[in-house]
């Protein structure tokens, strides 16, 4: 961990309850966010969707600034996370890609040798420049403050090297990650030069959406769980910790995020995030003790809880807020993102239940 960085915990107290809570520093209540808040679940997310695809969405500022604005607002969240994707960075680095109706994202020519690694581009992030524009008109939507005095947070965000790294090496989902591995095991020249060049031009993705007025940077490592301890720290800690840092030195706080990651949780603390995400498997209590008392905590409701009758849901929101315990550096979350079909309604009771109790 990067311990120069720590100076920002004394930093002035930041507009944002969300922020603040990022930093661990005092916060009025617990605030409270949600992954995938735009998406399927939603009526007005849908009634786009009838008139754009989930690229058009992502690389037209005022379409994608509009998702995410109406979402936030809708559910009275505390943080605006801006509508994007994260195999964008594919595109300008030479590797196309599209969503196969029920399938999800497919990488039409995966990288399987230290050729196409090489051919990957590092020289055209600014063609990612339309995720900053959103970002602008999302900060600018939100710029005065709320009737209380808090400044809505804007998230911006981009995937960890091993997440993108995989979905370029499998060409998509993966049950056992046989072609990841077999490279990170057998190429040891093709892994590092596919590392460096995504934290590159994460780094560089990264730093056009602070520029253009995120508050934090949240790092998606979605397929981390799928890697023993002893493969994570060897093939992919030090790629990871210099993205965080290279994040961090841009002046705003890092969550870092993976799911099925409980016994990576540790190891990922030393990365050097600022706060790191939990899903749901692992309690919160235990969580926050994996990563240390140094480190905030973001989560960790199971997502289909949100299906639960009112009273089970009230009782699983108020178990994460007790395990919590009203320590600085608690970001109410779920532990992974909305599911389509998930009644609106019930978020927006959570988001209720969370300013209530938190």
């Amino acid at each position: 961990m990067n311990a120069t960085l720590d100076p920002r915990q004394a930093a002035p107290a930041h507009g944002s309850r969300f922020v603040r809570a990022c930093l661990r520093q005092p916060v009025d209540r617990t605030p409270v966010w949600f992954l995938r808040q735009a998406g399927r679940y939603m009526p007005e997310y849908m009634a786009v969707r009838k008139h754009h695809s989930l690229l058009d969405i992502c690389r037209t500022p005022e379409v994608a600034s509009e998702v995410t604005i109406t979402a936030a607002e809708r559910l009275g969240v505390d943080a605006a996370i801006i509508f994007a994707d994260l195999l964008l960075p594919f595109t300008p680095m030479g590797l196309d890609f599209e969503f196969v109706a029920g399938e999800g994202p497919q990488v039409n020519t995966p990288v399987r040798s230290f050729e196409h690694v090489k051919a990957l581009r590092t020289d055209r992030i600014d063609d990612l420049s339309y995720v900053a524009l959103s970002i602008e008109k999302v900060a600018k939507h939100f710029a005065p403050p709320r009737a209380d005095g808090d400044q809505l947070g804007i998230i911006g965000f981009c995937g960890a090297p091993f997440t993108l790294a995989s979905y370029m090496i499998e060409g998509g989902s993966s049950r056992n990650y046989i072609e990841t591995k077999k490279m990170m095991y057998s190429d040891g020249a093709a892994w590092s030069m596919l590392m460096e060049k995504l934290v590159t031009v994460l780094t560089g993705f990264a730093a056009q959406q602070v520029e253009a007025g995120a508050d934090v940077i949240q790092i998606f490592d979605s397929w981390a769980g799928a890697l023993s301890v002893t493969d994570y720290r060897q093939y992919c800690l030090s790629w990871t910790t210099q993205l965080v840092e290279s994040v961090r030195a841009l002046g705003v706080p890092v969550i870092y995020f993976g799911v099925d990651t409980a016994s990576l949780l540790p190891t990922m603390r030393e990365t050097g995030a600022d706060v790191i995400g939990l899903d749901w498997r692992i309690p919160l209590a235990e969580g926050w003790e994996a990563v240390g008392s140094g480190c905030g905590v973001q989560g960790n409701l199971d997502p289909i809880a949100l299906f639960a009758p009112e009273d089970i849901l009230r009782a699983r929101v108020k178990e994460v807020l007790d395990a919590a315990a009203k320590k600085p550096g608690h970001i109410f979350n779920l532990g992974h993102g909305i599911v389509p079909g998930t009644p609106v309604d019930n978020v927006i009771r959570v988001v209720e239940w969370v300013k209530e109790l938190g």
